[in-house]
């Protein structure tokens, strides 16, 4: 069995299929299903389209299953790729044009998919233009926005070290650990029941909580989902506008998207910044559009250019340890993966398996949208950029 033909959990000829625990929604095998469908299983804010018109995404479909990549000292096919990879959405931009499409495991063109740790990037985004215009300044602590830190570990912190995640406040990423920050974060987010009263009941809370300091700011990245948090409830603040309407005013409405996007939002109404956001697999592949020219779409600057050339430049030296399994040459800025310090090819990634890498040398994008069994998995990691470069440096050739 291939990894897209497991049964379907929500079989609409099988009037008793299982309910899906609401703690484990979000776990496999569960997520085949719900990836799909947010909606249904917890609270959400609209990501309003506008009324203007869709930005083009122009189609000259190639063939592409038979380009042939090795990773891990196998050699195998794009086709064996998205089969076996557990793929939902599959987009190849190249010269501006749609060359592959494909929907899986029963996504639709229309159908949302949760972007998980994708949303920091898109968050980020939309900070670009905040900061351009003044309303956000990077070097200032973030404690003149969110003065209520001034008692946590984030006092003396910049703006500019939350986007990279390199203060030194103690957050315990672990999906698994009993009692970590991460598994505390999934309640007070509002994706799983509030079963354990003595933990925040939102991401406000929490935040309110981390007052350990692990190192100095600055010294050294550490991924940290509570990061993008902070960043969202500063671009609230500075803003005076929800996340939910920040992204639609700002990026999604002026970008053409095709349909509404949505964001999780935990009890008090808060956007989860670090990985609530959904959209269809062609809107991502117009935030990804966007990027490739330089912020600009049907001549209007949306994103400040200069933001997206500072995000490419990233500090390798910062980048440390278990990063560099995957990217060896790695670095990470503004809430983008920087692959390496030549190409500066960038990347959108979040567990399970989201991806949408930016390689704006080649004027080429993937958006590959998927429902791995494993939270992270650099192995996977690797073969996904492996297939992502036989598939483009085909296109190169081409």
């Amino acid at each position: 069995m291939n990894a897209n033909s497991a049964p379907h959990p929500r079989d609409p000829l099988n009037p008793g299929a299982p309910i899906l625990p609401r703690g484990e929604w979000d776990y496999p095998p569960h997520h085949r299903w719900t990836f799909q469908h947010i909606r249904e299983m917890t609270a959400t804010a609209q990501v309003w389209r506008g009324p203007g018109p869709v930005l083009s995404l122009p189609t000259q479909l190639q063939d592409i299953d038979g380009i042939e990549f090795e990773a891990g000292g196998r050699r195998r096919t794009v086709r064996d790729f998205l089969d076996e990879s557990f793929t939902d959405g599959f987009l190849v931009l190249s010269c501006g044009k749609v060359i592959a499409e494909r929907y899986m495991n029963g996504m639709k063109p229309h159908g949302q998919h949760l972007a998980m740790s994708v949303t920091k990037s898109i968050v980020a985004t939309v900070a670009g233009i905040l900061v351009d215009r003044g309303v956000i300044d990077l070097d200032t602590p973030v404690t003149k926005y969110l003065p209520e830190l001034e008692a946590t570990a984030y006092r003396g912190a910049t703006v500019q070290q939350v986007l990279d995640m390199t203060t030194g406040v103690l957050f315990d990423e672990s999906y698994t650990t009993p009692g970590s920050h991460m598994q505390k974060l999934d309640q007070a987010c509002g994706w799983k029941p509030m079963t354990r009263p003595d933990w925040p009941q939102t991401m406000w809370q929490l935040i309110l909580t981390l007052t350990e300091q692990e190192r100095p700011h600055g010294e050294l990245f550490r991924y940290r989902s509570i990061e993008t948090d902070v960043l969202g409830l500063v671009m609230e603040r500075a803003s005076g506008l929800s996340l939910a309407e920040l992204i639609s005013s700002e990026l999604w409405v002026p970008m053409g998207a095709e349909e509404d996007a949505y964001i999780t939002v935990d009890h008090a109404g808060y956007a989860l910044a670090d990985g609530g956001f959904n959209a269809t697999l062609r809107d991502y592949a117009r935030f990804a559009l966007l990027h490739l020219r330089g912020g600009k779409v049907n001549g209007r600057q949306i994103v400040p250019s200069a933001w997206i050339e500072a995000t490419r430049n990233g500090n390798h030296a910062l980048f440390q340890g278990v990063y560099r399994e995957v990217l060896p040459r790695g670095a990470y800025h503004n809430q983008f993966w920087i692959e390496d310090p030549d190409r500066r090819a960038y990347m959108a990634r979040g567990i399970f398996g989201q991806y949408i890498y930016i390689d704006p040398e080649a004027d080429f994008a993937v958006v590959k949208l998927s429902t791995w069994p494993e939270f992270v998995s650099a192995e996977r990691s690797i073969e996904a950029l492996a297939a992502f470069h036989a598939i483009r440096e085909h296109c190169k050739a081409d």
